[in-house]
């Protein structure tokens, strides 16, 4: 038996997966870690707890499997955060993250001094605050000293490659969140790099994924009891990876994640973007691209309701008491924006909101109100991406959130599209153990394997009662949020 490993380093913890010739998952493990927020609009981790959970979740699948038997390790990552190593390849900082928003400022210089237009002509996109470039333009002006140390800027998946590999390589699709890459030629951009400050030397060599990056070095194989002929192959943005786990592969095929973030991943070909950047468009792979919105807070909010209001961690009784009668009736609105804002609004400043609030309000109220605030700022990437002339007829729907039928039943009705929902939700370190049977010959394309092994589940259709009722309460939504950013700015 040949067995496959697929790990994604995600913002909370590192999954890792496993799966065997047929794609069925043997096992699963995750390591978390911890981030830190040093000050106001600060996100940052120590890329020694990328480091120590990987190889404790390794020590943990080498004792469960014959060494022989496994084959390949893939990795994904968050994508745009920043890893600054000096010449001596040590880490400088903690990595700044891809949720992090002190780099308002540099966005700003970009998006406004050198200008967006310019921006879009060289990458594709405008800057946000979570992209790579305005970190290292944030670290020139704040972090002088470090700055100059800077020998080697790495994503986080690629500093623990380079660990695994002692190679400082990255792929397409990951490349394309920096701000750095021409999109749609599929190279670092020279004027963005000069822009950056940096030699071109400092960004790493690009591939794609499933290239082969090499076998585990020794020492590491040593340590973790894995075999020396263990291949490293080049994974994928994590958003890309959770595409191809889920079977959003071709062009057409969109699927929305309702976890931490809330992302919308739409493949396209030829290339195609967003003339005002408020969708990105990055590469997926080397024939397609991809069209991808992301909300900041989406899971996440019901999260925070929960911990930090209600200081529950019941998080199914009180959706049971929501009655499906009260669905978009209640004058009850939330503004999703807990760490700003990313797609489309483009906003770091935005703030979360209750309005409507009054004494008569009960807590299964303000789930109802979270849940359908995060299906309406979902919608408003989709209403953009609709501008821009992209048509999309359903999805599928992945994530924590998509394990609740209710909050399934809100977003199809209020973006109108059917969802769907899969038997396996192995996310991105699925796609990942994928990427390695396929390269191991075992299937001939990802197509292939999305005919056997992702599955349907279930199907939820929009009802057309809650349609009508929740585009009047997004034209409030929309409303609410513009009447209220001049405050916000004003913070």
């Amino acid at each position: 038996m040949a067995y496959y490993i697929g790990g994604d380093l995600g913002t909370s913890a590192l999954k890792l997966t496993v799966i065997d010739e047929k794609g069925d998952i043997v096992k699963t493990i995750e390591k978390p870690y911890p981030s830190s927020f040093p000050f106001p609009f600060a996100s940052e981790q120590d890329p020694k707890d990328w480091e120590k959970a990987l190889k404790e979740g390794l020590k943990e699948i080498s004792s469960s499997f014959p060494k022989e038997e496994l084959l390949s390790l893939t990795l994904d990552g968050q994508m745009h955060g920043l890893v600054a190593l000096d010449e001596n390849d040590q880490v400088i900082r903690p990595a700044i993250l891809w949720n992090d928003g002190r780099s308002s400022e540099e966005c700003k210089y970009l998006n406004e001094t050198i200008g967006k237009e310019k921006l879009i002509q060289e990458t594709g996109n405008i800057a946000y605050p979570g992209f790579t470039l305005p970190k290292i333009l944030w670290m020139k002006k704040h972090e002088p000293e470090l700055y100059q140390k800077i020998h080697t800027i790495l994503l986080p998946k690629d500093y623990l490659n380079f660990l695994l590999t002692g190679k400082k390589l990255s792929d397409l699709s990951d490349a394309a969140g920096t701000l750095v890459l021409d999109d749609k030629h599929q190279c670092w951009s020279k004027k963005m790099i000069e822009l950056s400050g940096l030699n071109s030397s400092c960004f790493p060599e690009l591939t794609v994924t499933g290239d082969y990056l090499g076998n585990i070095l020794p020492n590491i194989a040593e340590e973790c009891h894995l075999p020396k002929a263990l291949k490293i192959l080049q994974g994928s943005a994590d958003n890309a990876a959770a595409a191809i786990g889920n079977g959003t592969l071709e062009d057409g095929d969109c699927n929305i994640s309702l976890g931490t973030s809330g992302t919308i991943f739409f493949v396209t070909h030829p290339y195609a973007f967003d003339p005002n950047g408020a969708i990105h468009s990055f590469c997926y792979n080397k024939e397609n691209y991809c069209l991808l919105a992301c909300m900041l807070s989406a899971a996440s909010s019901l999260k925070w309701l929960q911990d930090n209001v209600f200081e529950s961690q019941d998080y199914n009784s009180l959706q049971e008491k929501i009655k499906e009668e009260d669905l978009g009736k209640k004058d009850l609105l939330f503004l999703p924006y807990l760490m700003g804002e990313r797609s489309p609004i483009n906003d770091p400043k935005a703030k979360g909101v209750f309005c409507g609030l009054s004494l008569d309000t009960k807590q299964e109220d303000l789930v109802q109100a979270v849940m359908e605030g995060v299906a309406l700022a979902l919608k408003d990437s989709f209403v953009r991406m609709n501008e821009i002339g992209v048509s999309v007829s359903k999805s599928t729907l992945t994530g924590g959130g998509s394990r609740s039928k209710l909050w399934r039943k809100i977003l199809a009705s209020v973006l109108n599209l059917p969802l769907t929902t899969l038997s396996s939700s192995a996310g991105p370190s699925y796609g990942m153990a994928l990427i390695g049977l396929k390269e191991d010959g075992k299937m001939d394309s990802l197509s292939r394997i999305k005919e056997r092994v992702i599955q349907t589940k279930e199907v939820t259709l929009p009802d057309q009662k809650l349609v009508v009722r929740y585009e009047k309460k997004y034209q409030q939504f929309k409303s609410l949020y513009a009447d209220l950013k001049p405050f916000f700015a004003s913070l």
